[in-house]
């Protein structure tokens, strides 16, 4: 691992939910994946795996929004890569991986280290991690922790173009797990991200189901 990298991310990042621990299990997912795939470039990946959120904090804290960090996020690693001396076809290639690495970006990895990065990111959105993230989110962004809310309408006033929500305040993890998070398997591109992705997946089913029945009154 980078350390110089390492340390130079760390300084970009402020919300709990995309910190240091979400790159780093990040790239401990890729390594994982990496394995059981042929002809990886590991070092593009796990160079992308270090500057894929680099941009994060700057999207966050964009009051505009307009700011999408995985295409600052690219030109931010592009110019610490090449302070770096890596050579400008290593750029390209960890720049694809990081405008690709996105859920909602509609920019579909075409290299297997981008969909490497992309499932490994994917993975550590669900399951129990996914759940402690959402929550940290909702926090965040002072969201409910449940909503009985109905998805079609909720999608009429509340998200726009790539799944931006208009008011955070209206949100939930429930409606997260709904709108994107149940969604992300039959998004993956390898074959073990799918094996791991539906233990966590059976997991976060069975969460919502359950803080569903109880917030409820049912159980």
């Amino acid at each position: 691992m980078n350390n110089k990298i390492l340390k130079l991310v760390e300084k970009e990042l402020s919300c709990s939910a995309h910190d240091m621990d979400h790159v780093i299990r990040v790239y401990n997912l890729c390594e994982y994946l990496s394995k059981f795939e042929e002809n990886v470039d590991r070092e593009v990946l796990l160079l992308s795996a270090l500057l894929h959120d680099i941009a994060r904090a700057k999207e966050d804290n964009d009051t505009t929004r307009t700011i999408r960090h995985e295409i600052l996020g690219s030109e931010m690693a592009a110019e610490i890569l090449l302070d770096e001396g890596y050579s400008e076809e290593m750029v390209e290639k960890v720049k694809h991986c990081i405008t690709t690495h996105r859920f909602r970006s509609g920019n579909e990895p075409k290299t297997l280290e981008g969909k490497i990065l992309f499932d490994a990111d994917k993975l550590d959105a669900i399951g129990a991690v996914g759940i402690a993230r959402a929550y940290v989110i909702a926090g965040e962004f002072s969201e409910k922790i449940y909503s009985n809310a109905a998805i079609d309408e909720y999608i009429k006033e509340n998200v726009v173009e790539n799944g931006k929500l208009i008011d955070f305040s209206k949100h939930a993890p429930n409606l997260e797990y709904e709108l994107k998070l149940k969604k992300i398997p039959e998004r993956l591109y390898t074959k073990k991200a799918k094996e791991v992705a539906e233990g966590r997946m059976k997991f976060m089913e069975l969460y919502f189901d359950t803080i569903g029945m109880e917030i409820s009154g049912e159980k």
